[in-house]
């Protein structure tokens, strides 16, 4: 039995592998025929060239002798030249393509200061791209060893702040030999901000020397407090370590009015100004942004009567004071993730433990950044600095400045070589001279309405100043409609066009006075004549509309002329913007037959009696309910339901009481149709209750009644079973050929009360067994008494028969073990 299972299944196993190919064969197949059929009708709704190559797999034929007005049609190959039956010689058809233009080695290891980097290749790539259409290419990224480390300090220095300046500038050294163990080429910059010195953000104006502080205990006397300012650049980028220290201890406090301060206005300054700042190109630009305070935003500066926006521009004079700080507002957010994108910046905001939430959701949207939390009097600033640059370092994270029409996604293995591609950006712990491989994705998915199809941006790591420059050419338009491209075109245009539109690509293109194919129609002759269609030029359905005719006909002077086909099947509407072959199919027949329905304008239109059905089938319900009304009853669906399709479906009743069955007459937890035909079968049957003279008032008034030995025999569809009385026989009822029909038991057995005799037997019997069972229990325990005497009496007898000492054990044996050796001798003398 074994074998033959095992070789059925090998007999099945090929047969069902045959029927699946076969069946993948012909899903595969249908599919390409749809959309081939799908691809070809967009493709001849194109008019013009340009519409046409924006269409995917579109191809356009330029050829000035080709008569069909379906120039657009989908592309079948480079050896395919005819086209609806017709040869076209030249066609047009772009094709995508990628060029790498620059592509520099990648830089390992840096051994001087002014060397040149390179971390990301290749550095340029063009790009030719058609809508729709997706392109990819490889680039890579290394760390290289010894990449330079730009970072500025810039510190809030309002009166809460002074004991945090005297830590920083004592760990300026620090800090500096901290950063020098990770890059030798290292850069330390500060600069410090307080608010606008303006009312109502400090509590005198600029224009007032005297120098005052918020302070209980002032001193008019006391030189460590100073004015309210903007931003201040106290010491751009450079090596000198003791200089840093110097400037953070010689910098002074002051003092404004309002929680917030102004370090929005101070970081926009740091970052756009690259030479006062020192910024240098090939490095990393970190800052350090410390505070205890939340950040003024866009608009808070009206409150000081500075309503003029902020430029993002940099207003730093001689390379130290921010002169704009009383011109204009404060930046926006947008502003400032703008220009720490576009300068490379990496941002750590060190704030105090009641200030990060804020700065977490900055960092949030902010790109490169991230935030640390400050001890008391930054004790911790060093730590801050080391773990979060290391952090920074050691991850990778590529973004890009696409426009909204070119979508770029990124895939990589990261450092996991055997690791499938992910869709991400973003890899971490990576390691000096660790070259890691992305997967850029770029997908054009708009033309440009100005029509520049020639646009450039850049891919490039979160702050590191490199870029991957990737130059798209969208070929969103032909050739043969560029300036310049025919060489005849005054000629061609008198000839093909009437002089009255530009003859580009084998057809004219109208101007707005004219149309038709050749230019022939004029809207002003049409609109004199009072046409019906003089409001529409060019056969447009409406002023949005850019396709004569929907693409289904010919605008031959302002009138649609529709297509027809040969198989019946025709577009039509003054538009030509329905047909009556694209409405839904049942069992792969139009609306499911001429017979239940017609196709008109894309919709079923049922004939009368159908309707349609579930899932919107299209004309396949009857809105007959004759099929829903039971042979005994007058009412559809017995009153317990509705009819739909033909078919009763029955209500929910109050209580969870459901109805069911073909008429809805069937109730398992209510009293319905048996209680009602209950005592017309006891009495035409049995001869019983209360109606046993005339059964007729208790009985449908058209039925069948049938008797039989046993019901159980009987199967019949939607049948229903009902009990006699409780114990008794029981009858069925069912419809058949529209009639009811009754099947009762011939007798009705019904359990009789059990007789006198009858029970006193019962009750004999049970005495008996019971009698027995005890006489049998008292058997078996003198037979087992006499057992055990004979038992004791064999032990007695043996005992007394024993040779050895009632107190001693014969098993016994002593703990303590005695042995002599023979060889042993004694010599005491």
């Amino acid at each position: 039995m074994k074998m033959e299972r095992r070789n059925s299944n090998l007999i099945s196993r090929p047969f069902t592998s045959t029927v699946l190919f076969v069946f993948i064969l012909f899903c595969d197949t249908t599919f390409k025929y749809i959309a081939c059929q799908s691809g070809q009708i967009s493709c001849k709704s194109k008019q013009y060239c340009n519409e046409c190559v924006q269409t995917p797999s579109c191809a356009w034929c330029t050829d000035i002798n080709f008569k069909d007005s379906d120039r657009c049609f989908q592309y079948a190959g480079e050896n395919a030249n005819v086209l609806n039956g017709k040869e076209c010689s030249n066609i047009y058809y772009p094709k995508s393509s990628i060029d790498i233009t620059v592509n520099k080695n990648l830089t390992k290891k840096i051994t001087d200061p002014e060397q040149v980097t390179v971390q990301i290749a290749p550095q340029k790539i063009e790009l030719k791209l058609r809508l729709n259409k997706k392109e990819t290419f490889k680039f890579y990224y290394q760390k290289s060893e010894g990449y330079p480390v730009d970072l500025y300090f810039l510190m809030d220095l309002s009166k809460s702040m002074d004991d945090d300046k005297a830590k920083l500038s004592s760990v300026g050294e620090t800090l500096a030999n901290s950063m020098k163990e990770i890059t030798s080429n290292f850069r330390l910059g500060f600069g410090s901000f307080v608010d606008k010195p303006v009312i109502p953000f400090v509590y005198l104006p600029h224009e007032i020397k005297a120098k005052k502080c918020a302070e209980i205990n002032y001193n008019e006397n006391d030189e460590s407090c100073d004015v309210a300012y903007g931003f201040r650049n106290n010491m751009p980028l450079n090596n000198n370590t003791a200089k840093f220290s110097k400037e953070v201890t010689d910098a002074k406090v002051s003092s404004n009015v309002d929680s917030p301060e102004g370090g929005l206005d101070a970081l926009i300054q740091v970052i756009v100004c690259k030479e006062e700042i020192g910024w240098r190109d090939s490095a990393r630009h970190l800052i350090i942004f410390s505070t205890d305070a939340a950040f003024h935003i866009a608009g808070d500066g009206r409150l000081g009567g500075v309503i003029q926006p902020n430029d993002g521009e940099c207003h730093l004079y001689k390379k130290r004071e921010y002169t704009h700080s009383t011109i204009l507002d404060y930046p926006s957010i947008g502003q400032v993730i703008q220009k720490i994108r576009e300068h490379s910046m990496n941002v750590i905001f060190a704030v105090t433990e009641s200030e990060a939430p804020i700065y977490e959701d900055l960092a949030s949207n902010i790109v490169g950044s991230s935030v640390g939390l400050l001890e008391k009097d930054s004790n911790n600033i060093v730590d801050i600095v080391r773990d979060k640059y290391a952090e920074i370092s050691g991850s990778i994270e590529m973004n890009d400045n696409a426009p909204e029409f070119l979508s770029v996604t990124y895939r990589t293995q990261c450092t996991d070589k055997n690791a499938p591609l992910q869709q991400r950006k973003i890899c971490h712990n990576l390691k000096v001279e660790q070259k890691i491989e992305f997967e850029a994705e770029i997908e054009l998915s708009k033309c440009p309405s100005d029509k520049n199809y020639v646009h450039t941006f850049q891919i490039y790591p979160v702050g590191i100043n490199e870029r991957l420059e990737v130059r798209v050419e969208m070929l969103c338009d032909c050739e043969c409609e560029h300036e310049g491209f025919n060489k005849n075109q005054e000629q061609d245009d008198i000839k093909f066009c009437h002089n009255s539109g530009k003859y580009q690509c084998g057809v004219c293109r109208c101007n707005s006075r004219h149309y038709g194919r050749g230019c022939e129609c004029n809207v002003g002759d049409t609109a004199a004549r009072g046409d019906k269609e003089a409001n529409v030029i060019g056969c447009k359905k409406d002023a949005n509309s850019t396709i004569n005719c929907s693409g289904r006909g010919q605008c031959i002077c302002n009138k649609c002329e529709c297509e027809r086909r040969s198989n019946g099947e025709e577009y039509y509407g003054n538009y030509c913007e329905c047909d009556n072959f694209s409405c839904a199919r049942y069992n792969n027949l139009l609306c499911n037959g001429e017979d239940h329905g017609t196709c008109d304008c894309g919709q079923c239109i049922c004939k009368p009696g159908w309707e349609n059905g579930p899932g919107n089938s299209p004309c396949t319900c009857t809105t007959d309910v004759n099929t829903c009304i039971a042979p005994s009853s007058d009412e559809i669906c017995t009153g317990n339901g509705v009819c739909k399709c033909g078919q009763c479906v029955c209500n929910k009743a109050k209580n969870g009481i459901e109805y069911s069955g073909p008429y809805c007459d069937r109730c398992a937890t209510c009293n319905g149709r048996c209680k009602k035909l209950r005592d017309c079968v006891k009495c035409k049957v049995y001869n019983e209750g209360p109606s046993t003279k005339s059964c007729n008032d208790s009985c449908p008034a058209s039925f069948e009644l049938k008797t039989v030995d046993s019901i159980e025999k009987i199967e019949k569809q939607h049948e229903y079973k009902c009990p006699v009385d409780i114990g008794c026989s029981f009858f069925i009822y069912y419809y058949e050929n529209n009639k009811l029909v009754i099947v009762a038991e011939k007798k009705n057995n019904c359990p009789k009360p059990m007789e006198v005799a009858g029970f006193s037997i019962a009750i004999g019997v049970v005495s008996t067994i019971v009698l027995i069972g005890l006489a049998c229990l008292i058997g078996w325990k003198v037979i087992t008494m006499i057992q055990d005497k004979r038992e004791y009496s064999r032990f007695e007898k043996q005992r007394a028969l024993a040779k050895w000492n009632t107190d001693e054990n014969p098993l016994y044996k002593k703990a303590q073990s005695t042995f002599s050796n023979p060889v042993y001798c004694n010599n005491t003398e």
